[in-house]
């Protein structure tokens, strides 16, 4: 989709308009000029007030020709926000799109901001995403929203907002992807084509080289699958000297079945999604590479598959860690982190001023906050809510949980081990967290984020279409510019 800012008046648009309105205020159909008093009438009739999750599709007639114009409500002006624009254009975009219509004339007011465009930019881009590479179709029925023109929209606005949402498409695809399509190796190979196409440093290691590093931990969780693991590690240098070194960690559970503690065939379906933490920081890479930003990044993602074999690491097992501590094995379901401890030890030795690691990690953290809002942890909280106020404007929901109950970590201290890898049910996401903080060096700040929830959807709605998400990504990006640009 290529998106374009134009200066078109109605008597010079060609194709279906759009228009984003409060539900107070009719101004921006003004811009219709003499067909004002006709579409308001017609919104009458449909009763369309301009609610925030409400569109309508009205067809005017000028000179004999008929104008598709399809609305799509901001909600009361006071209350909308920068993500309104991004859900009204997505809205838009996937009804537009029903329509078969191929371009797409876009008005929300006279003077947008950057801001507003690149929200408006990756709405239409993200509203119009569908994996449906396995569809068998006819070519006469693939219909694509080739352009989108928004009116007086800012260019540097448009560029970023290309670039953050087609890197999330990138994301949303390789995390649809299924597991005899993307494992260890492919997603390895995945990581180096990357770092081809723009400039990046990019290290694997296999099985041999993942053991001798002393990563045992991630060995222990992908030994049991016939496909090994593979550790990646990604590099972005800026041109001149980088205003800071950082480093996001994602977990690469291409598959999980559980390991010999099975999961139950209703949990297993979906769990292609595992990797969607080592996906995003595919994703976050590539668009940091691409908006060439002066800040050295690293990528760090531990790929492998939890399957049960005669070879599967077991319950009560006691494994080292890269960083010398050892681990006892309660539970093998709760592998990510176990991955996570030689990542973010390895991480740590890259001696960054922050590590950020996004994992679909546990169950408990959709129980305690829902679907579509992601948990937040952190051993610095005023890093926490930097990062928080960041994606009150990209609207992926954060929630920062607390991190200093002294009796929910005793939990992860009373094995044989240094560290038990569960806690037990209660307070799961929170133990998990207190887990993985084992492994982060002391003097950085770290922030986990626990994205079971909003990493993958059963069901469409704004931009999210059904699938992956790549929920984090443009918090992460926009949280680098707004620091270091």
């Amino acid at each position: 989709m290529e998106v374009l800012s134009t200066i078109k008046t109605i008597e010079e648009v060609q194709c279906p308009i759009a228009i984003l309105l409060y539900e107070d205020d009719q101004s921006n159909l003004n811009f219709l000029k003499d067909l004002v008093q006709d579409a308001k009438l017609l919104m009458s009739a449909e009763n369309f007030k301009g609610k925030e999750g409400s569109t309508a599709k009205l067809n005017l007639l000028r000179d004999g020709k008929v104008i598709t114009l399809y609305l799509a409500g901001l909600g009361p002006k006071e209350k909308a926000h920068i993500d309104s624009f991004r859900r009204a254009t997505a809205l838009i975009v996937k009804r537009a799109k029903k329509d078969k219509v191929q371009s797409l004339f876009v008005y929300a007011g006279e003077n947008l901001d950057e801001k507003t465009t690149q929200a408006i930019t990756e709405g239409a881009i993200l509203g119009d995403y569908r994996f449906d590479k396995y569809k068998t179709q006819k070519e006469e029925e693939k219909v694509e929203i080739s352009t989108i023109e928004i009116y007086k929209g800012d260019e540097r606005g448009i560029r970023i907002g290309q670039i953050l949402a087609n890197a999330q498409r990138f994301v949303r695809d390789l995390v649809n992807e299924p597991g005899n399509v993307i494992n260890p190796i492919t997603l390895a190979e995945i990581a180096q084509k990357l770092a081809q196409e723009h400039g990046l440093e990019c290290k694997v290691y296999d099985e041999k080289q993942i053991q001798e590093m002393g990563m045992l931990a991630l060995w222990s969780v992908g030994k049991g699958s016939a496909t090994p693991p593979r550790f990646i590690h990604l590099t972005y240098k800026p041109e001149g000297e980088p205003k800071d070194r950082v480093v996001f960690v994602g977990k690469g559970l291409t598959f999980d079945s559980g390991g010999l503690n099975i999961k139950t065939g209703d949990y297993m379906r979906t769990m292609k999604m595992d990797k969607a933490g080592a996906c995003t920081v595919l994703g976050i890479i590539k668009a940091v590479a691409q908006l060439k930003l002066p800040v050295e990044v690293h990528g760090i993602i531990g790929a492998a598959e939890n399957m049960p074999s005669g070879t599967a690491y077991r319950p009560d097992d006691i494994i080292r860690a890269m960083n010398g501590k050892t681990i006892e094995i309660d539970n093998t379901d709760a592998e990510g982190r176990v991955t996570l401890a030689d990542a973010l030890s390895y991480a740590s030795n890259l001696e960054p001023s922050w590590i950020i690691d996004l994992a679909t990690l546990t169950g408990a953290c959709v129980v305690a906050l829902g679907e579509y809002t992601a948990g937040l942890f952190t051993n610095d909280p005023a890093f926490g809510e930097e990062l928080i106020k960041v994606s009150k404007r990209t609207g992926e929901r954060l929630w920062m949980l607390p991190m200093d109950d002294k009796k929910l970590r005793e939990k992860i201290k009373k094995g044989d081990g240094d560290v038990l890898n569960s806690g037990g049910r209660y307070g799961g996401a929170i133990t998990a967290a207190m887990f993985l903080e084992e492994f982060v060096k002391e003097g950085i700040k770290w922030i986990h984020l626990d994205i079971a929830g909003p990493a993958y959807f059963k069901e469409e709605f704004d931009y999210y279409s059904k699938g992956a998400t790549g929920f984090g990504l443009r918090t992460c990006v926009e949280y680098l510019m707004e620091k270091y640009q």
